[in-house]
């Protein structure tokens, strides 16, 4: 699942000593086009590791679409979509652990580099699928893709704030999320159209090379992606799990930051729908998917700048924004599923990613002001794998749903999913609204977190 992120403590640039608690709480954050303009043009480093994440984000909404529409013709039903997703996130929830503490362990942009080859080669592939017997192969091919995300994206997540200044990490997480946004609109817009005229195959090998330019691209990026690891002890995975979990239960503003991601996964599964109601609750096929999907963008695209502008400026207003960005989700999707047209459902699909896009871009931005980079890799494999995981569930009660209930019904109870889960989130953190800062907790034997 991809995945766009969002970020903030001090960056280790030429002459940077670290993410410090001084830098990140003291710098006054930018945010807006202008800013976002300019922080293109001033990093270099930032704007290959942007560049790169828009070239295969495309990619992989060129794949999404196109197996989506494989898997209806060669199995065709919503269930067998659900266990496409699945296929997809339960080998990331299953790798997180091993993602997460070797993001903190190793050279992150290696580990990245690496996982983009593997991944190009894996996508190849899918040209291998061609019918019903086939299909075992495209789910050993996603199990493994998956695997090697469940590397890329933590690793994505923790290296942002040592890529920008921290006055520019709200900014650099606005865009990055609306990349995700961007090339979905692009990506799966054009993805449809090629799928339908010039073959998955196609679709395919896009994917495919989209991994190598990313690739390329992090491979001239000069700034660390992560302080020095000199002195600092490396736990086994279920050690590190555990120390995360720990560190997570002891700052109830990082807990809530995890619970707010994992409860929109739960009702995130609605996803599933997209490709029943363009194909067949609507007849439009992959042009009709690709659409939908497209508006899907379009809404991520706009969500972390509005996202960001509901925060302010020094996120003294992140929570509300996140609680207005989730119950936004759940309505676009409770009038999706009363949506008696294409036009109109793509609208639905475009408010709901408004708010899913605000939601996902500002949880991860709070996350990377409060945790330090010793742990933050695992803090970030956790929190994937936490709304994965939902993610997964949620999808398989989607396709159930739909097959058993219709799609409009399953689509509306989803949406509602969601507004329940914002009010119940918001009545939980309370206490943590009233005490919270950007300040990290003191962590055991370190000193001050982000030293």
């Amino acid at each position: 699942m991809d995945r766009g992120g969002a970020r903030i403590p001090r960056s280790r640039g030429p002459g940077g000593a670290g993410v410090s608690e001084r830098g990140s709480a003291g710098a006054t954050p930018r945010g807006g086009l202008r800013d976002a303009g300019s922080l293109l043009a001033r990093n270099p480093d930032f704007r290959r590791l942007y560049v790169g994440g828009l070239v295969s984000l495309g990619g992989d909404w060129f794949l999404t679409v196109a197996l989506f529409a494989l898997v209806l013709d060669l199995q065709g039903s919503a269930l067998s979509l659900a266990l496409v997703v699945i296929g997809q996130e339960l080998p990331f929830v299953l790798m997180s652990p091993v993602g997460g503490a070797l993001v903190d362990r190793l050279d992150r942009r290696r580990l990245m580099i690496a996982a983009d080859l593997a991944r190009a080669a894996l996508c190849a592939g899918f040209l291998l699928v061609r019918e019903p017997g086939d299909l075992w192969l495209a789910f050993v091919l996603l199990f493994a893709l998956s695997s090697w995300s469940a590397v890329f994206d933590p690793a994505s997540s923790a290296a942002v704030p040592n890529l920008v200044e921290p006055r520019d990490l709200a900014t650099a997480n606005a865009l990055l999320g609306s990349a995700w946004g961007t090339m979905l609109a692009v990506g799966a817009a054009i993805g449809g159209v090629v799928a339908a005229t010039l073959g998955r195959d196609t679709a395919f090998l896009v994917d495919a090379a989209s991994f190598l330019a990313s690739a390329a691209l992090l491979a001239r990026i000069r700034r660390p992606f992560g302080e020095p690891r000199e002195g600092v002890e490396h736990p086994g995975v279920v050690a590190a799990t555990a120390e995360t979990l720990a560190y997570a239960r002891r700052d109830h503003r990082v807990l809530a930051l995890l619970a707010v991601k994992g409860g929109f996964g739960l009702a995130a599964g609605v996803f599933v729908l997209i490709g029943v109601f363009g194909k067949e609750v609507f007849g439009r096929g992959e042009v009709g998917i690709g659409t939908l999907m497209a508006f899907r963008g379009l809404g991520a695209l706009v969500g972390p700048f509005l996202g960001r502008a509901l925060a302010g400026r020094d996120g003294r207003r992140l929570h509300a924004a996140i609680l207005s960005a989730l119950a936004t989700f759940g309505v676009g999707y409770v009038l999706f599923g009363l949506a008696p047209s294409l036009a109109l459902a793509a609208a639905a699909v475009f408010l709901a990613h408004l708010g899913g896009g605000a939601q996902w871009t500002l949880s991860t931005y709070g996350l990377q002001r409060l945790v330090p980079d010793r742990i933050r890799g695992r803090v970030f494999a956790f929190d994937l794998a936490l709304v994965t995981l939902s993610l997964a569930a949620s999808s398989l009660v989607a396709g159930w749903a739909a097959d058993h209930l219709g799609p409009r019904r399953a689509a509306v109870a989803l949406g509602a999913v969601a507004l329940a889960w914002a009010l119940a989130w918001w009545g939980a953190t309370r206490g943590v609204r009233r005490a919270a800062s950007f300040v990290p907790l003191e962590e055991p034997g370190l000193g001050t977190a982000g030293r």
